[in-house]
């Protein structure tokens, strides 16, 4: 697992690279689904969860289209004073698994051929 130290002149230092890295290097980082982990240089606090969400404001807020609605964060927000926080954590990650597999097998289908469908369509008759 790859260790990013943040500094207190807040950037981020790549130990694996040695070298410093900007947060849309951490974000290739999340889509090339590369684990990694940043600590606080100083008190070896861990910031990942912190800097994640730096990352997703900064998208939410480039984006015309948002993930995040005022209506989502809201709920969010309700969640947090609830009893059932930790099952609406669990819930939330697995809609999402389910989502990203549902779309693999949409991809999967789209990807496929005309003969490959036919061949598939024969091979199960058989």
């Amino acid at each position: 697992m790859r260790t990013l130290k943040k500094y207190p002149n807040r950037r981020l230092y790549d130990t694996f690279l040695s070298c410093y890295v900007t947060m849309d290097d951490v974000r290739h980082l999340v889509l090339s689904q590369e684990r990694f982990r940043i600590i606080d240089s100083k008190s070896g606090e861990e910031l990942t969860r912190s800097i994640l969400l730096q990352i997703i404001l900064e998208q939410e807020n480039q984006v015309g289209e948002h993930i995040l609605t005022n209506n989502v964060l809201q709920h969010l927000v309700r969640f947090h004073h609830s009893s059932k926080q930790k099952y609406i954590a669990h819930f939330l990650e697995q809609s999402i698994s389910f989502f990203l597999n549902q779309k693999a097998q949409i991809n999967s289908a789209i990807d496929t051929t005309p003969v490959d469908m036919t061949q598939k369509m024969t091979e199960r008759k058989n």
